[in-house]
């Protein structure tokens, strides 16, 4: 019989809560102390290159893998402890998505909802409201192994929210489809915040801001950055300078004026960058004036999605 259990007093809004959770493989730390807290409705971005540590994070988060050290609880319920109860509540869908190719979806939407414990007296309506959901109801007759593999994926995703849970956790849902279903899935990603919280895995920048609300990025098994996707856009702004000049010095010139870091070319501008706590603005337009650079644009320069991420994640420590 499925354990039944209530939430923890003050958990009610707080559907993932991960303190100090490590993962050590021979010796190797691959996850290290991370905290994570996802809240309800909300769609968590955990981004990261390759071998960040993202799959192993998932895999404890889902109860797949048992973590060296550290605890996580689902709607206030131990993993650890509780994990039959825990594990009610989560949907998964793994990298590689658990399919049986030979089964029919209606089929195979049975078999999940079974395994999930769904009652058999609403075992259709579920699979129904799945179908419904992820826009395969079209399907439902045909074997997995002749739908596309955007259709496959729809079905990966069907089979982690038929039991209704309150956490759905995604790793690079996305990977190997073509542009229109990359944008069909996001689209589906975005409509599950309204009755589920979800954690979504991926190493694809752009996705991070099409569909989350938040972001963590990892690098070699730490968090090295959590906040907001609107914080993300202001820290992406940075104190970086676009500065358009008629008549571009050598780069060696610019970065030799008071508080300049450093100075590349970029799309017809130079982008300066100052020394900390510096601002190299009155150094710049005096320079112009005394040299005849011809200064004509002096503002404030966001750095891309893909600056930030470069500058987060290739740091040796």
């Amino acid at each position: 019989m499925l354990e039944a259990s209530a939430p923890e007093s003050g958990a009610v809004d707080t559907t993932v809560l991960a303190r100090e959770l490590s993962r050590s493989f021979a010796g190797h730390r691959a996850v290290r102390g991370i905290d994570l807290t996802l809240h309800r409705g909300e769609v968590l971005g955990l981004l990261g290159p390759n071998g960040a540590g993202k799959t192993t994070t998932m895999q404890m988060l889902t109860g797949n893998l048992a973590p060296t050290t550290g605890s996580v609880s689902i709607c206030g319920v131990d993993l650890l402890e509780r994990p039959t109860a825990a594990k009610a509540r989560l949907g998964y869908l793994p990298e590689v998505p658990p399919l049986y190719k030979e089964l029919t979806v209606e089929e195979y939407l049975r078999f999940a909802a079974r395994l999930h414990r769904v009652p058999r007296t609403s075992l259709e309506q579920a699979v129904t409201i799945a179908k419904n959901r992820c826009g395969i109801d079209k399907v439902g007759g045909h074997l997995i192994g002749t739908l596309s593999k955007g259709y496959q994926q729809r079905v990966g995703i069907a089979q982690a929210i038929v039991h209704e849970p309150d956490v759905v956790i995604l790793d690079e849902p996305t990977i190997g489809l073509d542009p229109n279903q990359v944008r069909e899935i996001r689209g589906l990603i975005r409509e599950l915040r309204d009755r589920h919280s979800v954690i979504l895995s991926t190493h694809i920048l752009p996705e991070v801001e099409a569909v989350c609300d938040r972001v963590e990025i990892m690098h070699l098994g730490a968090i090295v950055y959590s906040d907001t996707i609107e914080a993300l856009r202001r820290f992406r702004g940075g104190h970086a300078l676009r500065v358009g000049l008629k008549r571009v010095p050598s780069l060696e010139e610019i970065t030799r004026l008071p508080g300049v870091a450093s100075a590349e070319t970029r799309d017809g501008f130079v982008r300066v960058l100052p020394e900390e706590g510096q601002d190299p603005c009155e150094a710049l337009v005096r320079a112009s004036v005394e040299r005849g650079w011809g200064l004509h644009y002096l503002a404030p320069d966001a750095a891309s999605l893909e600056d930030v991420f470069v500058q987060l994640t290739t740091a040796e420590s």
